[in-house]
């Protein structure tokens, strides 16, 4: 795919940080963050009208959740996600789909191939989101409908919670993360601003709501996603000093309580952006 001046895409910084971020961490996001994002998969795939006869494509597929429940109601599935760690396990959990490593912005798709396109969980993970949802919208065909899931800005409180842990501690953030999208690339992360996203990348009927849900986790669970290094914020707890790893350990099993009941159980209130357009 090439920019209107004939000009090869480029993935930005933000890209190349995303993925160092997350390569090898396919086990280790399964193990921690995966039931989280499953949550919002039957509000997309409802959206989508995905079942038997519907061709959908599910891009940054990760562990292959979306993939899985997508071929359980019969939908013939093609999954994507750069992350070669991801895609093992993407193959074990939807063996009849069809999956491969691609990422956005560059699809290795025709024009108009797809009924369905469902992307959860994936435009926060994109230097250039416009550009990434003109993509997503090339490959589907006309009349065809997109659902996706971002999470909302400012985060609900379980969603923060290992945030104010790092800030607590006084972590510095290393060179090698992200600052966030340029000015230019960056939008609202609410229901107004998603829904300008997908009708500025020639998307129409965009409408997004809010999902809110209670997490279900436990401190050691919660925790072993940024102790291995998953996400931004596992990054974030990787790169510093034993001593400070230490000191954020200890501020977020502080304000981890505030969310405990009598068994360790945490409970955690998350809200994500849920969008649908058709092309």
């Amino acid at each position: 795919m090439h920019h209107e001046n004939g000009e090869p895409m480029t993935l930005t910084g933000f890209d190349k940080c995303e993925r160092l971020i997350w390569a090898g961490r396919g086990a280790a996001y399964a193990a921690s963050y995966a039931k989280l994002c499953a949550h919002p998969v039957p509000l997309l795939l409802d959206a989508v009208e995905a079942g038997p006869g519907v061709r959908l494509l599910d891009v940054g597929t990760g562990p292959g959740t979306v993939a899985a429940a997508a071929c359980s109601r019969g939908a013939t599935v093609t999954a994507v996600d750069a992350e070669p760690s991801m895609i093992e396990l993407a193959e074990q959990a939807a063996p009849t789909a069809h999956v491969r490593v691609a990422a956005l912005p560059e699809l290795p798709f025709a024009d108009d191939e797809f009924d369905a396109v469902v992307a959860n969980f994936v435009l926060n993970h994109v230097g250039r989101p416009q550009v990434a949802l003109g993509e997503l919208r090339r490959v589907l065909k006309p009349g065809g409908r997109i659902a996706l899931t971002i999470w909302a800005a400012p985060p609900a409180p379980g969603q923060a919670l290992l945030g104010r842990a790092i800030q607590a501690a006084g972590a510095e953030r290393p060179p090698h993360l992200p600052t966030g999208l340029a000015a230019e690339d960056d939008f609202r992360r609410d229901e107004s601003g998603l829904a300008d996203l997908l009708t500025a990348a020639g998307l129409r009927e965009a409408d997004c709501e809010t999902l809110r849900w209670d997490h279900r986790t436990s401190v050691d669970e919660w925790w072993s996603g940024p102790a291995s290094g998953v996400a931004f914020g596992g990054q974030m707890v990787q790169s510093q000093t034993p001593e400070v790893r230490a000191e954020i350990r200890r501020h977020f099993e502080l304000f981890a309580s505030e969310f405990a009941d009598d068994t360790g159980g945490l409970t955690l209130p998350h809200a994500a952006l849920v969008a649908r357009a058709r092309r």
